[in-house]
C-alpha cells in the first residue's frame, strides 16, 4: 500500500466544502472514484430525469477535478465489489467518503468499510450532506422527532461549521490509476426520442452553476422570499433543490450564504432557513424509517381505500372505488394518465405537470396542489405519484420525495391534516391570480381544446373524507 487515497464520490458532486476530498488530498496523492451502483440491495435505481442530470453532473465534476489534477475513475456495479477492487488496483492506503443516510446506502457503506479494513486499507467517512447527523438529534424520549416545529427549534439552535475551501491542486496524481468506464457507456442520456432538450435549456448541472444560483438568490431574491415564494409565475424561489440533491452545493454553504443576509432580510432568511430545515427533517425520517418510500409511517392509513395497479389485477381499466366515481365516467387508471400528462381540466395542476415534464422541476406550491388532487380527489395511492415524481424530477431524492408525498397523503410525520384538501381552483386564484403561470404552460387554456375537469371536486372531497373517517384508530 502507498500513501495514496481514493475519494469515493456519491451524492456530493463538488470540490468545495468536501471533507472527504480534503482529507484524501491532505494525506497524499488522491484519485476520485464514482460508482454507478444499481445492484446493491436497497439502492433505488435513478429515474430518467435524474440519469440525465447525473451524466451532465459527472462531466462538470471531471472538469473541476482536472483543475486539481485529480483523475476521476468511473465504474459500474455493486459498491461492495467495486470499491475494494479499485482500491487494490490503485494500491491505495485509504478510501474516504462523505456519509449517506438511506437504509440501502448505509448497508452498502458498512460492507465496503468492513472489506477495506479487512484488506488493510483505512476507511474513513465524514459529515457533509446534512447539517446534523440523524442519530445525534433526539426528542425527550430519546427517539426520532415526529413533529417539525420542535425538531427545527432544536436543530436551528446549533452552530454549524463554516464551509471548507477548495483544496489546492495536487502536484502529482497517484502512481497507479485504474482504468474506468467511459461515461457514454452508461447510456444515462435518453435515446430516441430525445426528450432532454428542454431540461438542458432549463438547467446547467454542476457546482459552478449551483454556486452562481445561490449567490444570485441570496443577493436578489431572499428579501422577498417569504412573501413571494408561493407565486409560481414569479422567479421568487431559489431553484437550488437539484443542486442540493446532487451535492453541487452543501447545506453548510447555503446556511452561511443566507446567514450573511439575516440582518437585511430577516423574514426571507428565516423562511428559507426553515425550508432547509424541512429537508433535514425529511432525511431524519428516512434514517429512522428506511422504508419511507413504500410504507405508511402512520400504519392506520394502510386501510385507506386508495387505488393502485396491484389492486386491479395488473392495472386493467377500472372505475376505482365506487365512492370515487366521476361524472366523466373515467376509470382511475385513465384519471392517473390525465394527471401525468397535465390534462385534468384543473389549470394549475395541468400547468405544474407540464412544467415537470418539460423541465424536470415543479414549483413547490403547485407540487402540493397536484399531489393533493391525485391522492385525495382521484383516489390514487400516494406511492404511484411518488414514483412518477421520482422518474421525472431532477431533484428527487430518497428522503424528500417520499416524505413530502406522505405529508400530503396524511400518512407521514407531522403530516398535513387529512381534511386539508387543496382545492386547485381556489389555489389558482390565490397564487396565480393573473393566470400567468397557467398560460405559460397550458397555451390552450380558455379554448375549446382544453378539457373539462375530470372529477367533481366536492363529490370526491366528500368521498375522501368518508374514507378517512372509516380508518381504525391510530395504532402508533
Amino acid at each position: 500500500m502507498t500513501g495514496a487515497s481514493i475519494v469515493w464520490f456519491r451524492d456530493d458532486l463538488r470540490v468545495a466544502d468536501h471533507p472527504a476530498l480534503r482529507s484524501a488530498m491532505n494525506s497524499g496523492p488522491a484519485v476520485a472514484l464514482y460508482v454507478l451502483d444499481e445492484e446493491s440491495p436497497g439502492i433505488r435505481a435513478l429515474g430518467g430525469a435524474a440519469r440525465w442530470w447525473l451524466h451532465r453532473a459527472l462531466e462538470a465534476l471531471q472538469d473541476e477535478l482536472e483543475q486539481l489534477n485529480v483523475p476521476l475513475v468511473l465504474r459500474r456495479g455493486a459498491a461492495a465489489a467495486v470499491v475494494p477492487a479499485v482500491a487494490k488496483e490503485a494500491e491505495v492506503g485509504a478510501v474516504c467518503w462523505n456519509r449517506r443516510y438511506g437504509g440501502g446506502d448505509r448497508r452498502a457503506d458498512t460492507a465496503v468499510k468492513a472489506l477495506l479494513r479487512a484488506s488493510g486499507v483505512q476507511a474513513e467517512s465524514f459529515q457533509a450532506s446534512l447539517l446534523h447527523e440523524p442519530w445525534e438529534l433526539t426528542n425527550r424520549q430519546g427517539g426520532a422527532y415526529k413533529v417539525f416545529t420542535p425538531f427545527w427549534k432544536e436543530l436551528s439552535s446549533h452552530d454549524f461549521r463554516h464551509p471548507l475551501p477548495v483544496p489546492g491542486a495536487q502536484r502529482q496524481a497517484p502512481p497507479t490509476i485504474p482504468r474506468g468506464d467511459r461515461l457514454e457507456q452508461w447510456a444515462l442520456l435518453p435515446g430516441e426520442p430525445d426528450w432532454s432538450k428542454p431540461l438542458a435549456e432549463a438547467w446547467t448541472p454542476g457546482a459552478p452553476a449551483g454556486h452562481d444560483l445561490l449567490d444570485a438568490f441570496a443577493d436578489d431574491a431572499l428579501d422577498d422570499y417569504a412573501d413571494a415564494r408561493d407565486r409560481p409565475a414569479l422567479p421568487a424561489t431559489s431553484r437550488l433543490s437539484p443542486y442540493l440533491r446532487w451535492g453541487h452545493v452543501s447545506p453548510f454553504e447555503v446556511w452561511h450564504a443566507i446567514g450573511r443576509r439575516r440582518r437585511e432580510a430577516p423574514g426571507g432568511s428565516a423562511s428559507f432557513a426553515s425550508e432547509l430545515g424541512w429537508r433535514e427533517f425529511a432525511w431524519h425520517q428516512l434514517y429512522h424509517h428506511p422504508d419511507l418510500a413504500t410504507v405508511n409511517l402512520r400504519r392506520e392509513f394502510d386501510a385507506y381505500p386508495r387505488w393502485s395497479p396491484q389492486a386491479t389485477n395488473g392495472g386493467a381499466e377500472d372505475d376505482g372505488d365506487p365512492g370515487l366515481s366521476t361524472e366523466a365516467g373515467l376509470g382511475t387508471e385513465a384519471l392517473l394518465g390525465r394527471w401525468q400528462m397535465g390534462m385534468t381540466g384543473f389549470p394549475l395542476v395541468d400547468a405544474g405537470q407540464r412544467e415537470l415534464w418539460a423541465t424536470g422541476w415543479m414549483h413547490n406550491r403547485v407540487r402540493m396542489v397536484s399531489a393533493s388532487l391525485l391522492v385525495k380527489n382521484l383516489g390514487v395511492d400516494w406511492r404511484i405519484g411518488e414514483q412518477w415524481f421520482w422518474d421525472t424530477l431532477v431533484d428527487a431524492d430518497a428522503a424528500s420525495n417520499p416524505f413530502n408525498w406522505q405529508w400530503v397523503a396524511g400518512s407521514g410525520a407531522d403530516a398535513s391534516p387529512f381534511f386539508r384538501i387543496f382545492n386547485p381552483v381556489t389555489q389558482a386564484k390565490t397564487h396565480d391570480p393573473d393566470e400567468d403561470y397557467v398560460r405559460r404552460w397550458v397555451p390552450e387554456f380558455g379554448t375549446a381544446e382544453y378539457p373539462e375537469p375530470c372529477v367533481d371536486l366536492a363529490e370526491t372531497r366528500q368521498a375522501a373524507l368518508e374514507g378517512y373517517r372509516s380508518l381504525p384508530r391510530k395504532q402508533s
